[in-house]
């Protein structure tokens, strides 16, 4: 590890501290409104979700690990299904049960220790899970690209034009472009694919025109905007994705570890960054906004910049918190082309998929082993597949759940499961991101 420009508690000069905050927030910014986007949230609240959130982490954690916590990708299929199924509300309920299925894993982890749940969850069973992730919104990152209609089955070549560059300018910025642009492809690529849209004559402004600068953003609060109806429809949507996120979590954390140059799984403990990640969850369940997850672009920045302030990484929150109740920074997110997202999402999408594939590969697992290829074989089918599980209206398990739940099962029960070995952490270490 290189020496730090600035350490864990370093605070920086002010106009170094919001230049760099600035640069974690354009970092997290492209990701984190494009699922908001995808399930038809606000993202002015998932900004602001993700500011609260991220002052919350860093109180639990003590101020001691520097990361930030944007909307997480795992959990767009079944907000989706929650909200076709309940409204936004059902989505919010299920966000928030996922948030306190992190704080009982907490818990566990502090009396039991971490390897029973790497035992419960290894990369057999996540790898493939995160693949069916990627490959189940493949449809839906095509029909945005091409601004397809499912009622007249008409699409529109213009706009998929649009995607196309949007995809090209991101494939450009991930792959040819060095240092803090090569670590923000999204954004580039909407802001490449946004000034095309506008030459083509796909935007409309009409909406930021009537946004005023300072806005009150559109909350869901409980009890408020909608009754609190917990139900196990909803649980068994969202609690088998929380699961298998908690296996992304332990591997930004290490990977966070190596980078800063510290032990974070022992101080300040795994049990306070997964309580601080299902905090920022709940608390964004309780405003309206996405589940959080910790974001590997930001990880990705303090690696190149050698500033690992914790102080930088709040100053990122809050800026982020304040941009959500500015109404034309709101208005001008809203103006974005859904052909824009969609070519953004073709290859976001893709690398999902293509990074449980890599969890495979880096963990070395051998499909000449017939449990390894069952295993990857039912949850890769019933995932992609849709299959479903429905004994009442409050009852069904489908999709990614039911594959999570399958491999899971299977894992456990087939003969010739291995415990974790004790060279878990290098194993895990050089794995430099999963599925956000």
């Amino acid at each position: 590890m290189n020496k730090p420009i600035l350490d864990i508690k370093d605070v920086p000069s002010p106009v170094h501290w919001v230049t760099l905050s600035l640069q974690h927030l354009f970092a997290m910014f492209g990701a984190t409104i494009l699922v908001p986007y995808l399930v038809g949230l606000s993202p002015a609240i998932a900004l602001i979700s993700s500011g609260l959130g991220t002052l919350a982490f860093l109180i639990i954690t003590k101020w001691q690990v520097p990361a930030y916590l944007g909307s997480s990708f795992a959990f767009i299929a079944p907000i989706i299904a929650a909200k076709a199924a309940g409204g936004p509300g059902a989505a919010m309920i299920g966000t928030f049960m996922a948030g306190l299925v992190y704080g009982i894993v907490a818990l566990i982890i502090k009396k039991a220790g971490y390897r029973w749940i790497m035992n419960l969850l290894p990369p057999i069973v996540v790898g493939p899970v995160i693949i069916v992730i990627g490959l189940a919104l493949a449809g839906t990152a095509v029909n945005m690209a091409m601004n397809y209609d499912p009622v007249t089955k008409e699409y529109s070549l213009l706009h998929f034009s649009v995607a196309l560059v949007t995809l090209a300018a991101t494939i450009i910025f991930s792959i040819y472009l060095r240092g803090m642009l090569g670590m923000v492809p999204i954004l580039g690529g909407i802001i490449i694919g946004y000034l095309y849209a506008l030459l083509v004559g796909v935007v409309d402004f009409s909406g930021v025109a009537k946004a005023g600068w300072i806005e009150k953003p559109d909350f869901l609060i409980p009890f408020v905007h909608y009754d609190v109806n917990v139900t196990l429809s909803i649980a068994l949507l969202m609690v088998p994705v929380a699961v298998v996120t908690l296996s992304e979590h332990i591997g930004h954390q290490l990977v966070l570890s190596k980078v800063v140059g510290r032990d974070y799984i022992k101080e300040p403990g795994l049990h306070r960054s997964i309580l601080g990640d299902g905090m920022a969850t709940m608390i964004s369940a309780l405003i309206g906004g996405p589940p959080k997850t910790t974001y590997g672009e930001n990880i990705g920045v303090l690696a190149i910049t050698r500033v690992y302030s914790v102080y930088v990484l709040a100053g990122a929150a809050v800026i982020a918190t304040i941009f959500g109740f500015i109404g034309k920074i709101t208005a001008l997110i809203g103006s974005i082309p859904v052909s824009v997202m969609g070519g953004v999402s073709i290859l976001l999408f893709g690398i999902i998929a293509s990074s449980g594939l890599r969890m495979l590969v880096d963990s070395k697992i051998d499909f000449g082993d017939k449990r390894n290829l069952v295993i990857s074989s039912v949850i890769l089918v019933i995932g992609v597949g849709g299959a479903f599980i429905k004994v009442s209206d409050e009852f069904q398990l489908q999709g990614m759940a039911l594959a999570a739940i399958c491999g899971v099962l299977l894992n456990l029960i087939l003969p010739g499961r291995e415990d974790v070995k004790d060279d878990l952490f290098e194993i895990e270490a050089d794995r430099k991101d999963g599925v956000a």
